[in-house]
C-alpha cells in the first residue's frame, strides 16, 4: 500500500516485507506483548485486567517514551493477519473486559481485516497518542467502542520539540473531535466498565506545567462528552537523558498545581498517584 494512515502522510511504499517512510514498518502487524494488563484507569482494567496488545511502531517518536524499545525501536514480531484475530480469541478467552490496541494506527488495515475474521464480543478500546488523521479514524467507525488517546501538548512548539511533529495541538483536537462524534458520551456497565466513549490522558512533563494548563483549559470545551485521565507516571527513559529539562520526574509541587486546575474546572474522569512514576510498571517487550 501507498501509507497515508497517520497526519504525517509520507505517502511510504508498505507490504508485507518492506516498511518505508516515517514509520519504517511493514504492512504486517508487529508484536511486542498481549497479556491482561492491570495498570490501565479503573474502568478499563478493572479486576480481570485489560486485555492489551501492544504493536511495535508509533505514529510519533517521543523522546520520553517509556515504551520506546517498542514505539521509536520498533522491537516486536511480525505476525500474520489471522495470527492477531486469534489473539484477539486468546485474550477474550482469558476473561480480559475489553481488547486494547496499544499505538496501533500504522496497522488499522490489517486490523480491520483481523476484526473481520474474529469479532470479540468485549469491547475495543483505541489506545493511542492523540496525533491522528480524522479518516483513518472514520476507517475504525463501528469497530472500535472507546477511544483511549492522549493529548500530550497544548504547545506546538513542544511537540516539534519533543515528538518530531508539526501541528500536534490542533491535530489532536480534530482527532478528539471525531471520536465523540462516534461513540457519543461515555457509557458503562453495572460493574463500572466503560462500554464506550472517550477518556482522554494527560502527561504532566517536568517544567512544563503551563502546557499542562493549557492542555487542561483546551481539554475543558469537550468537558460534557469525555473523561480526563491526568497522569503523573512521567519518568526520564527513551532518550530524555539528551534533554535537560526532561531528565528528572516530575515533582509534587508541579503535579499538585496541575491538578487542582483540574479540580477547579469539576472535570470528571481519573487522577494517577505520583507512586506510578516507577519502572516496575513498564511492562516487559516478550511477546
Amino acid at each position: 500500500m501507498i501509507c497515508n494512515l497517520c497526519p504525517k502522510k509520507c505517502g511510504a511504499v508498505r507490504d508485507e516485507v518492506r516498511g518505508e517512510g516515517a514509520c519504517g514498518l511493514t504492512a504486517l502487524p508487529r508484536l511486542a506483548r498481549v497479556a491482561p494488563h492491570m495498570w490501565e484507569e479503573p474502568c478499563i482494567s478493572g479486576e480481570k485486567g485489560s486485555g492489551a496488545v501492544f504493536f511495535s511502531g508509533c505514529t510519533m517518536r517521543c523522546v520520553f517514551c517509556q515504551n520506546y524499545e517498542i514505539s521509536a525501536e520498533n522491537l516486536g514480531r511480525t505476525v500474520s493477519v489471522e495470527q492477531l484475530a486469534e489473539e484477539f480469541r486468546r485474550l477474550e478467552d482469558m476473561g480480559v473486559h475489553n481488547i486494547n490496541l496499544v499505538s496501533p494506527t500504522p496497522y488499522v488495515p490489517a486490523i480491520i481485516r483481523a476484526f473481520a475474521l474474529y469479532r470479540p464480543r468485549v469491547p475495543v478500546v483505541y489506545n493511542c497518542s492523540g496525533y491522528e488523521r480524522v479518516e483513518t479514524l472514520r476507517a475504525l467507525k463501528g469497530i472500535v467502542d472507546v477511544w483511549l488517546p492522549d493529548f500530550k501538548y497544548s504547545d506546538n512548539t513542544l511537540g516539534e520539540r519533543y515528538s518530531g511533529v508539526k501541528n500536534y495541538k490542533e491535530t489532536a483536537l480534530n482527532a478528539i473531535t471525531e471520536m465523540v462524534r462516534q461513540s457519543g458520551k461515555p457509557v458503562f456497565d453495572d460493574d463500572g466498565m466503560i462500554q464506550s466513549g472517550v477518556i482522554v490522558r494527560h502527561l504532566v512533563l517536568p517544567n512544563h506545567t503551563r502546557n499542562s494548563l493549557g492542555a487542561i483549559d483546551l481539554l475543558n470545551a469537550f468537558s460534557e462528552d469525555i473523561l480526563i485521565s491526568l497522569m503523573g507516571q512521567y519518568i526520564p527513559m527513551g532518550v530524555a537523558s539528551r534533554y535537560p529539562e526532561l531528565n528528572r520526574k516530575t515533582t509534587a509541587r508541579e503535579y499538585e498545581k496541575v491538578k487542582n486546575h483540574l479540580f477547579s474546572l469539576d472535570l470528571d474522569g481519573f487522577v494517577q498517584e505520583l507512586s506510578s512514576a516507577d519502572k516496575k510498571y513498564v511492562p516487559k517487550w516478550e511477546y
